[in-house]
């Protein structure tokens, strides 16, 4: 081939090359066509978007900027579709411990010990008294007993037992000192006193004087009290509290039987009865020839509570309006001394 040929097939060959280039960079030259989407959404403060982003399955999510957004405020609580779905985590609660819900048994309440000085006001607390209704229902009936002479201290000899006196109108002695004595007793019990009686019943024979005093003594009484009616004459009324003039127990239990015995006074005539008008001093008398106090190692009182022969002490004696007085004096003057009410 010629010079001149290849020059204008290499000039034709520069020429559609040209012109391919030029329509090749007219094909790749830059439009105003939209951008493509973004795979990431960084929303700003100047402006919200209220389009959620689109998100290309299969893409790592976009690292975080630099620069962080501006904060925008909290959202209200909202259970929208759009909230991320949060899988909650796993809480292994403790188990409680099992309860045993069975009542525990309740033991038997207990009264507190307590010490004589320690008992309550109103409480007797279980000391021991003694009552001794003088005389008995059958001791009439068999004079060979009570006519036997027995022990009566002090070197002096007493018949174990007598019939007692009685009103002008045949009320017995022995059935107003039992009368007056179960009054008493119940009154005492009442107070938490434990009682003990020298004889159970009305129609028995003694005891002799001798074992009365002794039942008072083994018991270990913190008081006893010997209850009679007087046979005196007519004009004489009202009671008299006697005790011991020798002290056959000491100065100190004698010193006892002395406050038992104002106790009493004071007590019986609060209730309303009088001390007598005839034998003893403001109704207190102490007397060296009865066994029952000559006998005794225990705080011990001796009562005659009236006169029988006194139509007025009589009436009040024999009713049983005036036995319960009687009784409640008697109650009132143990509880006194005994510091139990």
């Amino acid at each position: 081939m010629s010079y001149h040929l290849q020059k204008r097939r290499g000039r034709f060959g520069v020429i559609i090359a040209a012109t391919a280039a030029l329509f090749l960079a007219s094909c790749a030259a830059p439009t105003d066509q939209a951008a493509p989407p973004s795979t990431s959404f960084s929303p700003t403060a100047s402006a919200p978007s209220t389009v959620s982003p689109v998100t290309v399955p299969g893409l790592a999510t976009p690292s975080s900027s630099s620069e962080a957004p501006a904060p925008s405020p909290s959202p209200e609580p909202t259970t929208s579709a759009e909230e991320p779905i949060v899988e909650p985590e796993t809480v292994i609660a403790d188990t409680p411990e099992p309860q045993d819900t069975t009542e525990p048994a309740q033991p038997e309440p207990q009264e507190p010990a307590q010490t004589e000085d320690q008992q309550p006001a109103a409480s007797g607390g279980g000391r021991v008294v003694v009552i001794d209704p003088g005389h008995n229902g059958a001791n009439g009936a068999n004079p060979d007993i009570i006519n036997a002479l027995v022990d009566a201290g002090f070197g002096q000899t007493k018949p174990c037992n007598t019939t007692g006196t009685a009103t002008d109108d045949g009320y017995p002695e022995h059935v107003f000192t039992w009368g007056v004595a179960t009054r008493l007793q119940s009154l005492l019990q009442a107070r938490g006193f434990t009682v003990v009686m020298t004889r159970d019943s009305d129609d028995g024979v003694g005891p002799c004087v001798n074992k009365r005093a002794a039942i008072g003594n083994n018991a270990g009484a913190a008081a006893v009290v010997s209850i009679h009616g007087d046979g005196d004459d007519a004009s004489a009324r009202g009671f008299y509290v006697m005790t011991a003039e020798q002290a056959p127990a000491g100065a100190a239990m004698a010193a006892q039987s002395d406050g038992l015995a104002g106790d009493m006074r004071d007590a019986l005539e609060n209730a309303g009865l009088s001390a007598s008008n005839h034998l003893g001093s403001a109704g207190l008398w102490k007397r060296n020839d009865l066994a029952g106090l000559n006998l005794s190692t225990r705080p011990t009182v001796m009562i005659e509570m009236g006169n029988m022969r006194n139509s007025a002490d009589a009436a009040l004696m024999s009713s049983s309006s005036g036995q319960q007085q009687m009784a409640q004096g008697l109650a009132a003057g143990v509880g006194a001394y005994l510091g139990a009410g």
